[in-house]
This record gives C-alpha cells, structure tokens and sequence, in this order.
C-alpha cells in the first residue's frame, strides 16, 4: 500500500497539511523512529502487508529470525536506499503525529549554548541512535537505557564508549550497526552530549516509586 495513501486514509477528517507534519513510526519491539511528512509522504514509500513469496505470511528476518508483520515500510526508488534518511521499521505497530520536542522532550539538552559540543551530539543522537536507544526512558526500546538510573558515562570508560558507539561489532554480535562515517568531533559531541544529559536525569521510575 502506498504510504501516503495510507496516511490519508488513517487521518482523515482532519485539517492537516500531512507532508508539513511531524510523524513517529512505533514498532512492536521498540523501534522508534521520528520522520519528517514530507520524507515519509514522497513517492515511493509503501507499507508492505505480506510477502508474497512466502506462503504462510513473512519470511523471518535478521540473526533473530523475527517475522517483520505486521507491517513493514520499504521504499522502491533508487536513491531511497539510505536507512538513514530512508528508514525501513518492520513490525511496525503505530504511526502517530508528533513533534520530536513533543514525543521525546526529556532528551534535548536544555539550558545550552547551540554552539555547545552536546548539541552536536544531540543531533546524531535525535538521528541516529534515538530509534533504538532511550533518554530518561524516551526513545527505542531495542537497545538499553543510556541516562537512568546511570548515564552511560558514569559506568564505562570514555574511550571504551567511543569504541564501541564507532565499532560494536568488535565488542559483541548484536544488532548495532557500526559506524564508520562518524567522526572524532562527532564522537567528542556524543560524549557531550551523554554528559550532559547525565545531568538532566528525570527517571519516571524512580520517581513512581518514591
């Protein structure tokens, strides 16, 4: 199904612009991705509902062997091949319109210059790493919780962290990519970043339990 046919269809009845809004694709294992109407609303973008291929509903996928229903976002065009700027969730559950700063409000790094180091790394994080990790439990679910209780910085060594963000696949098999493309500055804004926001912590958790 074409994606925006799709969209038009689940907003209806609403006076909306759709491509100037801000939408959030939920999987069912908690992969979270933000993405801008006017990417997920270009032709090409469709919203696979079973793989014909294969008879009895989806062939699994990945080193897990998941079944991607029940939904899958794959896109046909040749330059639409990026996962970065194209993103393809499987399992997909929800799309729902929402501003990042509305959804996800307890990553940004309030109170800082935008020349600050931590708003380079907010802007990785927000990009590339939020569709799988959370802040103050905002964000994906497939990775771990990288602020609360402890921030990331407070348990690992700092170059044991820009090693593994740059080449997991060195540490152990998962499903984190690597990341060749980033840079030493890139790395330096993410380590600010995650020092940053180890001191805005607003755990939920910890907060329901007091």
């Amino acid at each position: 199904l074409p994606l925006r046919a799709v969209l038009e269809v689940g907003f209806a009845g609403r006076d909306l612009a759709l491509e100037a809004q801000h939408y959030v694709l939920r999987a069912t294992d908690g992969y979270t991705v933000p993405v801008e109407g006017s990417r997920l609303l270009e032709e090409g973008g469709y919203i696979a509902i079973d793989d014909v291929d294969t008879p009895d509903g989806w062939e699994p996928l990945g080193r897990r062997q998941v079944d991607p229903g029940p939904y899958y976002v794959v896109w046909r065009g040749d330059d639409q091949l990026d996962l970065e700027s194209h993103p393809r969730p499987y399992m997909l559950a929800t799309i729902e319109i929402s501003s990042f700063e509305t959804t996800f409000p307890k990553t940004v790094p309030t109170g800082l210059a935008e020349d600050h180091p931590a708003q380079r790394g907010f802007r990785i994080f927000r990009e590339q790493c939020l569709r799988c990790h959370a802040i103050n439990q905002q964000g994906g679910k497939v990775g771990p919780e990288l602020n609360v209780p402890k921030s990331i910085v407070e348990y690992r060594p700092e170059d044991q962290i820009r090693a593994y963000i740059k080449n997991p696949s060195t540490f152990r098999y998962g499903n984190m990519p690597d990341n060749p493309h980033l840079t030493d500055d890139d790395l330096d804004g993410l380590i600010a970043y995650f020092r940053a926001m180890s001191e805005r912590k607003q755990d939920p958790k910890a907060e329901a339990e007091r």
